[in-house]
This record gives C-alpha cells, sequence and structure tokens, in this order.
C-alpha cells in the first residue's frame, strides 16, 4: 500500500502538470476547457513539484507531511479555479491529507515516547563492575538457580538495562482478527521500569499505535487510531499499576540477573516452579514461575486485571515460552504466546518473537 499510495501522488501531480502546459502551449489539452494564465501556469508547476517533492519525502523522510500541507493547500486552490475541468482532484487532496494526518499523529506520538524514554534512561549508568558469581544464587531457590545459570549469566556483568525490538501479532478481541505489529522497548532494570512502543497494522494504510509503561511504581497505557483518535488512555490507578509490575516480572527472563536484584523475592513450590513476588514503594504483585527440570523457562501465570477502566476483571494471565535463542551471550526465550484464560475458553491474544537485544546500552 505504501507505493500505491505514492503512486497517487505522482499522478496527482502529473495531472498539475497539464495546468503548466495548457498555460505555455506546449501542448494542446481539450480536458482544460478554462484558459489559463502564465502566471497561473507558473503556480500549477509549482504545484506539481511540491506532490513529486512530497513523494520523495514519503517515501524516504519521516517528516514528509509538514510539505504535503502545502502541496495539498495550494493544489486545492487552483482546483477551485478551475473546479469545472479539476473537481476530482479534490478526492485525491482528501486521501493525501487523511493519511497526512495519520502521519502527523504517529509523528506527535512517538516524539513523546521519544521523550519519555529519554527521561527514563537518564539515572541508568551502565558503567559497572559487578559480575555474578554463583554465591550470588545461593538464597535461591534450586529451580531459580538453575534457570539464572542456563541464561547465560554467570561471571557476566549484571543487566541494568534492556534495549529490544519485537514483531508478532496480536487479537484485541476473542474473535477479532489477528493484527501484524512491531515494537520496541527499553527497561531500567536497576529501578525497575520500562517503556513499550508498538505500531500495530490495523486496516491498509492506517496504524494503531500504543505506549504502555512503568516507572515508580505506577502504570500508563495509552492507544491512539491513526496516531490521533484515543482508544485507551488509562494511567495512575491500581489496576493499570498491577497489570504494569506483571508484566514487568514476566518480561524479566529477557534479563535474568533481574532476578537478584532486591525487588525480587522467591519460594519454592516445588522441584520445577517457584512463587515469585515483585515490591515496589511497597506495592507488591506475585507470580507462578514454572520451569523445565533442567532450568529452562517454560511459563509465567499470575492473576491480572483483564481490560481497563472500572470494568476490569481480575483474571488468570498466562505466558508460555516457545523457543529460546541467544542474544549477547545470554539465552532467553525469544518467542512468546500470551494467553487470557477466562471463563468462556482461552483467549491467545498476543503471538511475539524478540528479533534484537541489547543488554547496558544507554
Amino acid at each position: 500500500m505504501r507505493f500505491v499510495f505514492a503512486f497517487l501522488i505522482i499522478v496527482h501531480g502529473l495531472i498539475h502538470l497539464m495546468g503548466f502546459l495548457k498555460a505555455f502551449g506546449f501542448a494542446n489539452l481539450n480536458q482544460l476547457s478554462k484558459n489559463i494564465s502564465k502566471t497561473m501556469g507558473l503556480f500549477w508547476l509549482f504545484a506539481a513539484i511540491l506532490l513529486f517533492i512530497t513523494t520523495l519525502f514519503y517515501l524516504t523522510k519521516d517528516r514528509w507531511f509538514f510539505i504535503a500541507v502545502l502541496a495539498i493547500v495550494l493544489s486545492q486552490i487552483l482546483i477551485i479555479m478551475s473546479w469545472k475541468d479539476a473537481k476530482f482532484g479534490t478526492v485525491a487532496n482528501i486521501i493525501i491529507l487523511m493519511v497526512c494526518m495519520s502521519a502527523y499523529g504517529n509523528y506527535i506520538f512517538n516524539k513523546k515516547v521519544s521523550n519519555e524514554t529519554t527521561s527514563l534512561l537518564k539515572g541508568v549508568s551502565v558503567n559497572n563492575d559487578s559480575i555474578i558469581t554463583k554465591e550470588y544464587l545461593t538464597h535461591l531457590p534450586e529451580i531459580v538457580q538453575k534457570w539464572i545459570q542456563n541464561s547465560g549469566v554467570i561471571a557476566k556483568e549484571k543487566m541494568v538495562s534492556v534495549w529490544l525490538k519485537q514483531q508478532g501479532a496480536l487479537k484485541t478481541k476473542p474473535s477479532g482478527k489477528w493484527m501484524p505489529f512491531e515494537a520496541e522497548q527499553h527497561f531500567d532494570v536497576s529501578h525497575p521500569s520500562f517503556i513499550w512502543s508498538t505500531e500495530v497494522d490495523f486496516m491498509p494504510m492506517v496504524k494503531m499505535v500504543g505506549r504502555d509503561k512503568l516507572v515508580n511504581g505506577e502504570g500508563e497505557m495509552l492507544i491512539k487510531m491513526a496516531g490521533l483518535i484515543p482508544v485507551v488512555d488509562e494511567g495512575k490507578n491500581e489496576k493499570i499499576n498491577q497489570a504494569a509490575m506483571l508484566r514487568y516480572m514476566a518480561e524479566m527472563v529477557w534479563f535474568p540477573s533481574a532476578a537478584l536484584n532486591k525487588y525480587m523475592t522467591w519460594e519454592p513450590i516445588d522441584s520445577t516452579s517457584a512463587k515469585a513476588t515483585f515490591t515496589i514503594n511497597y506495592k507488591s504483585v506475585v507470580g507462578l514461575f514454572k520451569f523445565s527440570s533442567e532450568g529452562h523457562f517454560l511459563s509465567f501465570e499470575a492473576q491480572r486485571y483483564y481490560g481497563a477502566g472500572d470494568d476490569a476483571t481480575l483474571e488468570t494471565w498466562y505466558v508460555q515460552s516457545k523457543s529460546f535463542k541467544e542474544f549477547d551471550g545470554f539465552k532467553i526465550p525469544n518467542k512468546c504466546e500470551v494467553i487470557w484464560k477466562l471463563k468462556e475458553g482461552d483467549f491467545n491474544w498476543l503471538n511475539l518473537e524478540i528479533i534484537d537485544l541489547k543488554y547496558n546500552v544507554k
């Protein structure tokens, strides 16, 4: 669809050239019944050039919408002045404007996320000399020790920050369609917090953008259609806080040395499972980790709030590992399924894959 839209802008620009060609007598165009002065012909040429530049910027730069607005305004003025011959160009301008508005909304959204990420990582110090040894693990349940050792943590620096990229598909309801998404996430592991931002292919040329975050034990969820229309805007209430804290704890399997931090406590359940408690600012959440007998992470389960607002209900939230991959010398689950275990049946709402990951990068 990206190239189809670019083709539309180019064709729209070529049609504007017709006004220039007629004004200067370079072509006999019967489609244009109204005489066009040479001065106005230059305006038609300028509009065409702006549309061609818009196409180039659309394919190569993020801020293409700034020049697109100039092109649309000039184009529409010229169309109104030659309405009988050029009125159908308004349809093209409306399409371009709608995509332009969505792109601008996404730009503002991404700028907000970038500023929040900068603030989140401001206190991260990646210059640490803390090398993890087996002695660091002695207070943990035996199966948790196996998991940390199998992950490759021993004899390496403690993880203080994480950056990763994801791809996958999600549903907004059990009967909904799968929608592809890409996401980027930053973690401050020393001061447990994260910012996750995503773009979801909702429909052709329209993306749904979202941001989840946890800072100082407070969660926020923001989802916008086309970067402009709020779908979900929830934050700083106990249900969202609990959900964000549980998310951090589940995703800790991607940076296993976090299990050693003081905000985590562990209790053995049996030979292959352990209960974990995550505490920030005197607020705690609890989840169950299950492992293979060799110590490979299998699943995480907790009671998490499903939905948003006052209607959110406590339901079983289940994260299951599907495969493992090594990043920066650490073996972690790179593919996961996320399932809500509802009374009506299991709702597999998210399938994700980590495609890139780096540790201790500010």
